[in-house]
């Protein structure tokens, strides 16, 4: 075959890749770089990463008989490529709409994706449990190797992993993807040589043998062999830094590689697999590689181009801007983004009070954090994806006086629950909680769904839960939850905003109350929480259509609730609806219903809020359709209680 035929074509599933030669395999990467730059370009999606795991995901595949062999990608940011060469290739095109292929890895997709993942930090356990499972006999044996990128490697379940895998000697090999750094001089044939000495078995063991035989020396040789020797081998090891943390931790180091070249990819690779012990292959790419506005445009390029839009790229550069209307008619500005309503209130506040700092766990521009950043870099951490750490760190700020604000998405905040129940809440600590990305964030899919955290944060003690109804609220609110003495979690929605004007000032909210926003006939009552409040709103207005006035209320806080307005829209009208964009086990609907049990008041709810299911991934609109959480469908589901005269509380998710 020669390189002027293309390849990638012809490449079915991992096993195509096995008669290759490393010329081939050189040309299919680029193919796969050229296919995914086309691809994502136009429909949209994970970019830059991937873009420098195309040589990386080739390597693996040539070597390793998947599924049958293990190869574990960490967050799947950097999965593409995985996914073009394991029989997806046609399938790309796909990727985060509705039906079609996950964003992230997924067991339920392929065979050849070994774990769900989309959060950060998690291969390097995974691969541990697996290969120990193998070597006590469980499943097929296999190699099983990790794929992690730097910045997924600050996560501290990834070190716990590391400490684990080092203490059994379980030999899996980790891939350290680094895209932060360039090729260090150590990259040739020292390093190689270095790196063969380190991995052979009778090597390693003979300089452990050399090393207990001098301290046994006579004429007092062995002594002084044994006073220097702890000095002598610190400096060896500092030598071949970088890999000193994970030689004291008795795992092998290779490194630096390139990670776009194949046969030296393929080479060290080899080499680990067959140590028989923890490897770690430290790998540098380039993230963005071959797309040069990421490549070339340092930091901002890569952060830029670490998502790419739809129809952002053609003919493998950026798309041209689209011109301005032909009339020179200006187009009607679109609301805020909640997280930049969010950005900007919260640097107001910091301007005010100069105990209040901001804290993300690697999300600064995710969470609008980055308008801090860049106005007051003093009052801004980021620990890396290490939730749980930022979670500790904001207690210890809260215990010396400082009050911390705490921005992470609320699928991420999960990660750190018991800080949240052990170090904050149980000591009555003032740290705000900012929920970004609550309710269905989209494309991104079920891993990144915020829709446990009202159920997640409800039954702790000393914690109050609020929600905007819009961008004017989350400005009061955020002001509110500052001066509140004790945690108080905040969620808000991703995506635009309502589009009403923001308060010049913004004002405390007493903790515990709700608003009645329109009065209705007596009939039925909307209390709404957070984003269900439009929708609630939306439903009232095509149930006027049919006859029904409806009360709508916003609760505005799910703890404590507003015990006297939630009996008084019980006592007067015949229905109560509940709606939230979150799980309705354990959710805002059912603290009301608990609310009005526990005072020994006959009810008859309708909670509207979110299956008992993970919800697939797709546009929120379509996602909002498939569940119920519509104002039509909230309306056709008022209208047929109302109708039935139901005395029991029902559900509608």
């Amino acid at each position: 075959m020669s390189h002027d035929q293309p390849l990638l074509s012809r490449i079915d599933g991992p096993h195509d890749l096995h008669g290759l030669s490393e010329e081939q395999l050189q040309q299919l990467a680029q193919e796969v770089r050229e296919h995914i730059i086309d691809t994502v370009g136009e429909v949209g999606g994970h970019f830059g990463a991937n873009l420098g795991t195309c040589e990386l995901a080739v390597a693996l595949h040539s070597l390793l008989d998947s599924p049958r062999d293990k190869v574990l990608w960490d967050v799947g940011h950097q999965a593409y490529p995985h996914k073009v060469l394991t029989g997806r290739r046609d399938e790309l095109a796909t990727i985060r709409k509705y039906g079609g292929l996950t964003p992230f890895c997924s067991i339920d997709e392929s065979d050849h994706d070994i774990m769900g993942a989309g959060h950060a930090s998690t291969s390097i356990g995974y691969a541990v449990g697996i290969r120990e499972a193998m070597r006590h006999g469980q499943g097929v044996d296999g190699k099983v190797v990790a794929v992690i990128g730097d910045g997924a490697m600050t996560g501290g379940v990834a070190f716990e992993a590391v400490h684990q895998a080092g203490g059994l000697g379980t030999p899996i090999v980790v891939v350290l993807n680094d895209n932060g750094m360039s090729i260090a001089p150590n990259v040739g044939a020292l390093s190689r040589y270095f790196n063969r000495m380190r991995l052979h078995p009778k090597l390693w063991r003979a300089r452990e043998g050399v090393e207990d035989g001098l301290t046994k020396l006579p004429a007092g040789l062995g002594e002084r062999f044994e006073r220097i020797g702890p000095q002598l081998k610190e400096s060896l090891k500092a030598f071949w830094a970088p890999g000193l943390f994970w030689e004291e931790l008795d795992w092998a180091y290779m490194g630096v590689i390139d990670g776009h070249d194949v046969p030296m990819l393929r080479e060290a690779l080899s080499e680990a697999l067959a140590a028989g012990r923890p490897v770690v292959v430290h790998v540098a790419t380039v993230k963005g590689k071959g797309f040069a506005p990421a490549e070339d445009g340092g930091l901002e390029g890569m952060e830029k181009w670490h998502a790419a839009k739809p129809k952002s790229i053609a003919n493998g550069a950026p798309a041209p801007s689209r011109p301005a209307p032909a009339n020179g008619a200006a187009a009607a500005p679109k609301p805020p983004q909640y997280t930049k309503v969010f950005g900007d209130a919260l640097l107001a506040e910091c301007r005010r009070d100069e105990r209040i700092v901001g804290i993300t766990a690697a999300m600064n521009t995710g969470t609008g954090l980055d308008i801090l950043q860049k106005a007051l870099p003093e009052r801004y951490f980021d620990v890396g994806i290490a939730e749980q750490q930022a979670i500790l760190f904001a207690a210890g700020l809260a215990i010396q006086g400082a009050k911390p604000v705490a921005a992470i998405y609320s699928t991420f905040l999960q990660r750190a629950f018991d800080q949240i129940v052990h170090d904050v809440a149980l000591q009555n600590l003032d740290v705000v909680f900012a929920l970004d990305r609550a309710g269905l964030v989209g494309d991104d899919g079920p891993t990144h769904h915020g829709v446990f955290d009202i159920a997640y944060l409800r039954p702790l003690p000393n914690m109050t839960l609020m929600a905007p109804r819009d961008e004017a609220m989350l400005v009061h609110m955020l002001r509110t939850a500052l001066r509140h003495e004790g945690p108080v979690a905040l969620r808000y929605p991703r995506g635009e905003a309502i589009g009403v004007p923001l308060p010049p000032v913004p004002r405390e909210i007493p903790i515990g109350t709700g608003e009645i926003l329109r009065e209705g006939d007596g009939r039925v009552a909307l209390l709404g929480y957070g984003s269900g409040v439009a929708k609630a709103l939306e439903a009232a207005d095509l149930l006027a259509a049919h006859g029904i006035v409806a009360t709508v209320a916003d609760a505005r806080f799910a703890k404590p609730l507003d015990a006297p307005l939630i009996a008084q829209l019980q006592a007067e009208h015949e229905l109560l609806v509940t709606v939230e964009e979150g799980v309705l086990a354990g959710g805002f609907g059912s603290a009301v219903w608990e609310t009005l049990s526990d005072s020994g008041l006959a009810s008859r709810i309708l909670r509207v809020g979110l299956p008992d299911r993970y919800v697939t991934h797709g546009s929120p609109a379509l996602l909002h359709e498939e569940v119920g959480f519509t104002g039509e469908r909230i309306a056709e589901r008022i209208a047929a209680a109302v109708g039935q005269g139901a005395k029991r509380p029902t559900t509608a998710a």
